[in-house]
């Protein structure tokens, strides 16, 4: 049996099949359905802009019922409206125009039918096209997206603020280094986080409808006194969209690219925030509670957790921004007045930002599915005393430059001691006792310990607002 032959369909990708669930609510945004409804709202609210501008003159204003029926035609679109613009499009053999025609049937014996030619009228496809993706992106961004990355943020926000007194070996190129705390660190991830949040809520969403080379010239052809320029911002900004007045005939998706690389970066920093995750459940700062999991963790190691969450999310993250960066690179880039590149790498915006929804879910059931265990970074750090020598020499090279003698090469000393070396309590406390410290500070250095030696890691989670 041929797979491609089964009926229904089978999926082709895992967003599709595997992943369905955990990237459905992109469907009502980002699908090919989804942009034919929106170009039916885009369509329906152009006509019911016209005539209530009076831009046409000579024609009389809409009805409250006739609006009323403009909008339901895109609110009725369902799986019978998918199917009969489909057959539409195998006539016409073009997707918009299988739109208006769509409209106009609705519009056949209604009030509306002898208005039914102001249906698209005036307008290009990629007037159609460019305010259909904006919108499309915009409920993608501000419905779904986004606020999948804010619960994830705040889920990190609170973990930190759980762990923010726990002490953690720092370890900076891989080696043992001076210490933190975990709730810091996790604090670092959703203060980067919150910025590229900022970033993307402030990015602009533009959109265009000035004909074919972006000049009006059929509008000012057909009625040359209307301020056509004046009625494409108004009609622009009443769909929530920042107008753009100087196109070629497509808008030019600079704010495409723009957000695609915001969302890009964030997820880069996810990637980051998975493999840290990862590693500190390697070095065992963390557990993974079996019934956050569920399932088999290896095939033939019974005994194995694995951290799966974080590694689909890495994968996933990858690939979305590599899918990201193609789009920002190709949408910008359109020969002379229109080529038809943008219309295909459009097609692919759905699978960029499913990958990374699908990254963002896994990384919040890999956070719910962990427990910290203080009792592992405690050993972790009372094996490393060689830490604490940063603080001992930082402490004599305050003193030597206040005047006071005998803290000399204090670097060299603690080098000699410390480097590529294992340094337990006593050791330090005997090399600390050896110094011929100010009681004061010798006192100080000999209650420290690496897990009090974290600094003000513990008041910088209160930096994390909300």
């Amino acid at each position: 049996m041929r797979l491609s032959e089964i009926d229904p369909a089978l999926p082709l990708t895992p967003l599709d099949g595997r992943y369905r669930a955990q990237v459905a609510p992109l469907v009502d945004h980002l699908s090919e359905a989804a942009l034919n409804r929106t170009r039916m709202i885009v369509e329906t609210e152009w006509m019911i802009h016209l005539l209530d501008q009076g831009a046409i003159p000579g024609l009389r204003s809409l009805t409250e019922e006739e609006r009323t029926l403009l909008r339901q035609i895109p609110e009725d679109f369902g799986a019978e409206g998918i199917a009969e613009h489909a057959e539409i499009e195998r006539e016409t053999v073009h997707d918009v125009k299988a739109v208006e025609y769509y409209i106009k049937r609705r519009l056949a014996g209604t009030s509306l039918e002898p208005l039914a030619e102001i249906v698209h009228i005036y307008c290009t496809s990629e007037d159609i096209n460019n305010l259909s993706y904006a919108l499309m992106i915009k409920g993608a961004l501000e419905d779904v997206w986004l606020p999948a990355l804010k619960d994830l943020t705040t889920d990190l926000k609170n973990l930190a603020r759980t762990c923010a007194s726990i002490p953690m070996l720092s370890r900076t190129h891989g080696q043992a280094a001076t210490p933190t705390t975990l709730g810091k660190e996790l604090a670092v991830f959703a203060y980067r986080l919150k910025r590229q949040i900022a970033w993307l809520e402030a990015d602009e969403i533009l959109g265009k409808i000035n004909g074919a080379t972006g000049t009006w010239a059929a509008h000012a052809v057909s009625v040359p006194d209307t301020d056509w320029p004046a009625v494409a911002k108004s009609f622009v900004e009443h769909l929530g969209l920042t107008w753009n007045p100087l196109t070629t005939q497509i808008e030019s998706h600079d704010w495409q690219a723009e957000i695609y690389s915001d969302v890009a970066r964030a997820g880069r920093i996810l990637h980051n925030l998975a493999t840290d995750m990862w590693t500190y459940i390697s070095l065992g700062y963390f557990r993974q509670r079996l019934s956050a999991q569920g399932g088999t963790g290896s095939s033939t190691m019974p005994h194995k957790v694995n951290p799966i969450r974080f590694e689909n999310a890495e994968a996933n993250l990858e690939i979305s921004g590599a899918l990201f960066d193609v789009l920002a690179q190709t949408l910008v880039t359109s020969r002379l007045q229109r080529d038809l590149t943008d219309s295909t790498t459009q097609r692919n915006i759905a699978p960029a930002f499913g990958h990374s929804l699908l990254a963002i879910s896994n990384l919040k059931r890999g956070l719910a599915g962990l427990d910290t265990d203080a009792e592992q970074m405690a050993r972790d750090l009372d094996a490393n005393w060689e830490v604490l020598g940063e603080a001992v020499q930082s402490v004599m090279r305050t003193l030597g430059i206040q005047g006071v003698e005998g803290m000399d090469s204090p670097y060299e000393r603690l080098k000699e001691l410390t480097r590529g070396k294992r340094v337990d309590g006593d050791a330090m406390r005997e090399f600390i006792t050896s110094l011929g410290l100010p009681e004061k500070e010798r006192e100080r250095l000999l209650a420290l310990t690496p897990a009090t030696y974290v600094g003000l890691a513990a008041s910088l989670v209160d930096y994390l607002e909300d």
